[in-house]
């Protein structure tokens, strides 16, 4: 019997020496990890903030791996060609129609530009027709501008006698020279939508 109950002694002060031994064995609480970004998605977009570069992507949009919807550019352009009277940088009723086009375009387009282009024919002087062309441009920019239309985004430009459409001596000639011309393109981008099992196909 003796023999059994020292081992079992020699065990039990071996068990409390680990105990009781240095601190370094001492139970140390696991860490509370800090979470430098959380899970959070926003614009439920699938991407979480941490890094999504576009906090605000539309619902249903086919985004890239930083949030950002795809965006798919169209464009659409229009011309402005009005002619003018013999000596005259008024407006003839006839053009009202193409200024109204022109000035709604603008505003359909608000980050794009125009340059309005003045010619003259080459009946009198060369310094006189320059001053025809540009004054016939301005009649048309204050024309826009009358629909709200900035001035910052118009240029105005006469080149007088220059650039002539028709080199003929007759009137006709000469009427087609007369005319104010621009020519504009307006640039806007949609969101491409992500095919879903909803997705309707186009007719």
């Amino acid at each position: 019997m003796i023999n059994k109950v020292i081992p079992f002694a020699a065990c039990a002060a071996l068990l409390s020496g680990c105990v009781a031994g240095d601190k370094q064995y001492d139970y140390i609480a696991t860490p509370t990890p800090n979470q430098v970004a959380d899970l959070i998605d926003d614009d439920n977009d699938g991407v979480i903030n941490a890094r999504d570069l576009c906090t605000s992507t539309p619902t249903g949009a086919k985004i890239d791996n930083v949030g950002c919807g795809e965006i798919e550019k169209s464009s659409e352009s229009l011309k402005l060609h009005i002619l003018f009277a013999n000596d005259s940088s008024e407006i003839m009723p006839i053009f009202d129609t193409q200024i109204e086009q022109m000035a709604a375009f603008l505003t359909q387009y608000p980050e794009t530009e125009i340059e309005i282009q003045g010619y003259a024919s080459k009946v009198g002087s060369e310094e006189y027709n320059l001053a025809l062309s540009e004054r016939r441009a301005l009649t048309v920019e204050k024309a826009l501008e009358s629909y709200d239309i900035n001035p910052d985004r118009v240029r105005v430009v006469g080149f007088g006698e220059t650039k002539l459409e028709d080199q003929g001596e007759d009137e006709i000639s000469h009427a087609r020279n007369r005319k104010v011309v621009a020519n504009v393109v307006g640039y806007k981008g949609n969101v491409v939508e992500e095919w879903t099992i909803f997705t309707r196909l186009p007719k």
